[in-house]
C-alpha cells in the first residue's frame, strides 16, 4: 500500500513517519513539500483559488505516482485540502485533523486547540461539529523556534500556551509539528492530550487495510 504525504511545513515529516512507523509499517510512503504554502499563507493571511490550484497540483502529481492514499499535514489548508478530495475521488484523500478531532469530542465538548501557525486557529475551528466550544491558542514563538532548531524552547512554549486551556476537556494540537510537545503539554496541564499524526494514520489504515 503506497501512501502519499503531502506538507507545507519541513517539521511535518518526522512526526507522521514515526505514526506509520508505530501503527502501519507496512505502509510505503513517499512525501511531497511545498513549504513556500506556509510562508505565502502567513503573509497573505488568506487562502486563494491559486493557493487551491497549487494543492491540486500536488494531488494529481501523486496521483499520477500510484497511490492509494494520501495524507495532508498542513492543517492551516482545509478547504484546499477539500478540493483536492472532490478531485481525486474514490482515493481517500484526508485532513490532518479529521480523526483527531474525532478523538478529541469523545473525550469532551470543551476543547483547546493549541497551534504554532496562526493560519490553523483561523481554518480549524469550522471543522467541529455544532455543541462544540473551541478555544483557540497561540504558542507564540514556539514554530521560529523550531525553526531555529531549538526543539526544547518549542516544546517548552508549547506547554507555556496550553496553561491558558486549563479550563478545557481536553488539549487538541492542531499541527503534525507540535506532536512533539504532547509530553510536555500533558506535564503542563494535566489534561489529556490528543495529536494529529497517530489519529490520522489509524484512520487511513482502517478505510485501506482494514
Amino acid at each position: 500500500m503506497r501512501i502519499a504525504l503531502i506538507h507545507a511545513l519541513r517539521h511535518s515529516p518526522p512526526p507522521i513517519e514515526a505514526a506509520f512507523a508505530e501503527h502501519w509499517p507496512q505502509a510505503r510512503l513517499m512525501n511531497l513539500l511545498d513549504d513556500s504554502l506556509s510562508a505565502d499563507l502567513a503573509r497573505g493571511g488568506a487562502l486563494t483559488p491559486a493557493m487551491t490550484d497549487r494543492f491540486l497540483t500536488l494531488g494529481r502529481y501523486a496521483h499520477g505516482t500510484g497511490v492509494q492514499g494520501v495524507l495532508f499535514s498542513c492543517s492551516a489548508f482545509g478547504p484546499c485540502i477539500e478540493a483536492v478530495a472532490a478531485d481525486l475521488a474514490p482515493i481517500p484523500v484526508l485532513k490532518p485533523n479529521e480523526a483527531a478531532i474525532e478523538e478529541a469530542v469523545a473525550i469532551g465538548r470543551r476543547i483547546g486547540l493549541l497551534a504554532s501557525f496562526p493560519g490553523t486557529l483561523t481554518s480549524m475551528p469550522p471543522e467541529f461539529s455544532p455543541g462544540v466550544t473551541v478555544v483557540p491558542c497561540l504558542a507564540e514563538g514556539a514554530l521560529a523556534a523550531l525553526d531555529a532548531g531549538d526543539g526544547a524552547t518549542h516544546d517548552r512554549l508549547a506547554a507555556e500556551a496550553a496553561r491558558r486551556l486549563a479550563d478545557c476537556d481536553v488539549i487538541l494540537l492542531g499541527q503534525f509539528s507540535l506532536a512533539r510537545a504532547a509530553r510536555a503539554v500533558t506535564d503542563a496541564t494535566g489534561l489529556p492530550v490528543v495529536t494529529t499524526p497517530g489519529s490520522a494514520v489509524r484512520r487511513l489504515k482502517a478505510m485501506l487495510a482494514g
